[in-house]
């Protein structure tokens, strides 16, 4: 077993305990947190009553085009107008049709490129998920492209997957925006279940208006109040077409865990998250994979202590299989026994990144870097998908340390979250570069790096 340097512990965690399971006949969850019912897309408009012109019924004084005279013999003056509003009109809508983001056509469009962390070399053949990607997009397996849902054979069959929200119903009108747009973007293609899970029973309002938007079935479960609290929290947002079957993706290369943000969370909601976590390692040596890499999230600043970097789980794609080993059961129990869900804030981001991280190789995590993605103050879209996403392009650092603020007294790592899980190249830096010396002209020492990954400015 790899050497964990498992010292001293701080983590954090979400607001909420992390899923044991679905169903016993599903393998892979697609989740997406709760939208809020204050959605900011609705609009109101405020209607002027009419002004009666004085000067004629359609508002302006007649004028005479003498080459144009002799259409008085044939049309009525109100079918001339109705004539011009409609010319008017047209004129409105092709012009920007014909003007709007007009690009050289010379101009060079880099193609999107999908990014693996460096793993390190091994005697076994891997997968080879960026190559799968280029053989299996364009939605080869949509099912409107003739895919049945269910096609038999092991190498064919459609893998046994659902999208998972948590949702109350009064967060109906955010619930169906996301929805809405996931669908569009996606699911339409491929059908996969939806899965609602509320503390209390759906009303047949939002069972109504949520079927209504997916041709895909849907299921309503109430989990008890006694296992779980729903988190208050905000608008879920999806920006980019995605035209490959996900979960396909993820079985027919052996990956167990997908995310697309990596990001700094406060250490005061799980003070003792790490201590406890350290402890459970040293106490079943044998349930650490033996590839685990925790060097990631683990700070040599303060002599190994967990740096409270996470996959922001709103965001995740995970095979229940995974969930339900052994290895997560025990480790969820262990935490559970020692109160940090009731007593601290234990929840599904720390604790699903500590165990993706001891009990998962990282060549079975993927970074889906192509998926643009939104949840309150964070979001996420990636480069060169300009024609499938409806978002601009951000830095890959974009949300490192917006949960914690650069003026908080909390130690930052000496990279960012994302970087270190990607490590290789995404961590070397320019020469003569210091974090120090940035700083000193007011930097904030995390734009050093040879690879900026702000792609918006490259190509």
């Amino acid at each position: 077993m790899p050497d964990l340097s498992f010292g001293s512990m701080g983590s954090r965690s979400a607001p909420y305990t992390p899923i044991r399971s679905v169903s016993s006949s599903s393998k892979w969850s697609f989740r997406s947190s709760s939208p809020s019912s204050n959605s900011s897309d609705s609009t109101t408009f405020w209607r002027t009553p009419p002004k009666v012109s004085k000067l004629s019924i359609w508002g302006y004084k007649p004028f005479h085009v003498p080459e144009v005279e002799h259409i008085h013999q044939y049309l009525s003056p109100r079918q001339i107008a109705i004539i011009l509003v409609f010319a008017f009109a047209t004129l409105i809508i092709l012009i920007p049709l014909s003007t709007s983001n007009p690009l050289p056509e010379n101009r060079h469009i880099p193609e999107f490129e999908p990014i693996r962390a460096e793993i390190p070399l091994s005697t076994k053949k891997l997968p080879d998920p960026i190559k799968w990607l280029k053989e299996n997009s364009n939605d080869r397996y949509a099912i409107t492209n003739g895919n049945l849902p269910l096609l038999p054979g092991i190498g064919s069959r459609r893998p046994r997957a659902a999208l998972i929200s948590l949702v109350r119903n009064s967060e109906l009108v955010g619930m169906t925006q996301s929805i809405k747009q996931l669908e569009f973007r996606w699911n339409r293609k491929y059908q996969y279940p939806w899965v609602f899970f509320n503390d209390e029973p759906f009303t047949e309002e939002f069972k109504a208006a949520t079927r209504n938007l997916t041709s895909a079935k849907c299921y309503y479960e109430v989990v008890p109040k006694e296992h779980w609290e729903l988190p208050d929290w905000i608008d879920v947002h999806y920006f980019c077409d995605i035209d490959y079957d996900i979960f396909r993706f993820m079985r027919d290369n052996k990956l167990k865990y997908g995310f697309n943000m990596n990001i700094l969370d406060d250490a005061r909601s799980f003070p003792s998250l790490w201590s406890r976590t350290r402890a459970f390692a040293i106490a079943h040596p044998h349930l650490i994979h033996p590839e685990a890499d925790l060097t990631w999230l683990l700070d040599p600043q303060t002599g190994g202590e967990y740096n409270n970097c996470q996959f922001f789980s709103n965001f995740e794609i995970g095979s229940l299989n995974f969930w339900r080993g052994e290895a997560n059961e025990k480790y969820f129990d262990w935490l559970d026994k020692a109160g940090g869900f009731y007593y601290e804030r234990f929840g599904d981001a720390p604790v699903h990144t500590l165990s993706v991280a001891m009990f998962l190789p990282k060549s079975e995590v993927w970074f889906f870097r192509d998926v643009g993605y939104q949840h309150d103050i964070n979001h996420h879209c990636p480069p060169h998908r300009e024609a499938q996403c409806s978002c601009q392009p951000t830095s890959i650092d974009e949300n490192f340390y917006k949960l914690v603020p650069l003026e908080s007294p909390q130690s930052k790592p000496l990279d960012t979250c994302i970087r270190q899980f990607l490590g290789g190249k995404w961590l070397s830096k320019k020469e003569g570069w210091t974090m120090e010396g940035e700083k000193a002209y007011g930097g904030d020492g995390y734009h050093g790096y040879e690879i900026l990954g702000d792609e918006i400015n490259q190509g």
